[in-house]
């Protein structure tokens, strides 16, 4: 058994996109219904008043608004 590869064969160069995740909406800008305010993993910033959280726990709003 050969203790040295052939020659060309790269093992790394392989990289993944980002996720593109945070936060979409800053306070104070206007919002229109089902607008995505956060995309996250895991719930670091909980919904409240008037905000939804997707199966995914991306925060959206569900009313127009600032």
């Amino acid at each position: 058994m050969a203790h040295k590869k052939g020659q060309g064969a790269s093992r790394n160069g392989r990289d993944s996109a980002g996720q593109r995740l945070g936060v979409k909406r800053f306070g104070g800008q206007v919002v229109t219904a089902g607008s995505i305010l956060v995309r996250q993993r895991g719930t670091k910033f909980s919904p409240g008043h008037n905000v939804g959280l997707g199966r995914d726990d991306t925060l959206f709003s569900l009313i127009d608004g600032t």
